[in-house]
């Protein structure tokens, strides 16, 4: 076989051994396998679809690009090649919203991914806090990961220091005396980043 020369453009020959390598894709069928006493299989069949791999996502984090794929059925899945967004629950407080993810900082199964910034599912990304920071406050009327003596917008104002009829601020009341978030939880507030999991980019999602 020929292929380009990476040096100058030139075609260069490629030897036998490589030629198969060329041209062979990822496949998930076992009967080109050895048998488990050492003795080759003779393929009786050639390649099915249905034994056929995909290449791996490789997930980065970046613009939204997501690619389809024509699957079994004629069905659709959704390759997310780059993220940078992603919908990430709040346990707790059953709060779900969509949040920037801005960094990789650790993966169980392998560092390299980490390095890379490769999302996969389960690895632990940190996200912007700004959505859950206001629902916080919007939900329980009390400022959340802010210093003392910090200045608030006209907005943030009327949200937390808003005049409230008996009834509802009694409302709030009852709500404040669940209000209190590990402080571990607090701190991550302070500096507007969270620790959050990463799970099922099957879909194209965070």
């Amino acid at each position: 076989g020929l292929r380009p020369s990476p040096s100058h453009g030139q075609v260069e020959s490629v030897p036998s051994s490589d030629h198969a390598a060329l041209h062979s894709g990822i496949s998930r069928d076992n009967w080109h396998k050895r048998r488990k006493t050492g003795g080759k299989r003779k393929p009786y069949h050639k390649k099915r679809k249905y034994e056929l791999g995909r290449p791996p996502a490789n997930t980065k984090i970046g613009p939204r690009r997501i690619h389809t794929v024509r699957v079994r059925g004629g069905n659709k899945k959704y390759r997310a090649l780059r993220l940078d967004v992603g919908n990430f629950s709040w346990g707790s407080e059953c709060c779900t919203r969509k949040t920037r993810i801005i960094d990789v900082v650790y993966n169980a199964s392998n560092n390299e991914l980490v390095r890379t910034k490769t999302l996969v599912k389960n690895c632990i990304v940190l996200v912007d806090s700004t959505p859950y920071r206001q629902w916080y406050e919007a939900h329980y009327a009390l400022p959340l990961g802010r210093k003392k003596g910090a200045k608030l917008t006209p907005e943030e104002e009327e949200i937390l220091n808003k005049k409230r009829s008996k009834k509802i601020q009694k409302k709030y009341d009852e709500r404040k005396k669940n209000a209190k978030i590990a402080s571990i939880l607090e701190e991550q507030f302070q500096q507007g980043k969270l620790l959050g999991e990463s799970l099922g980019l099957w879909c194209g999602w965070a």
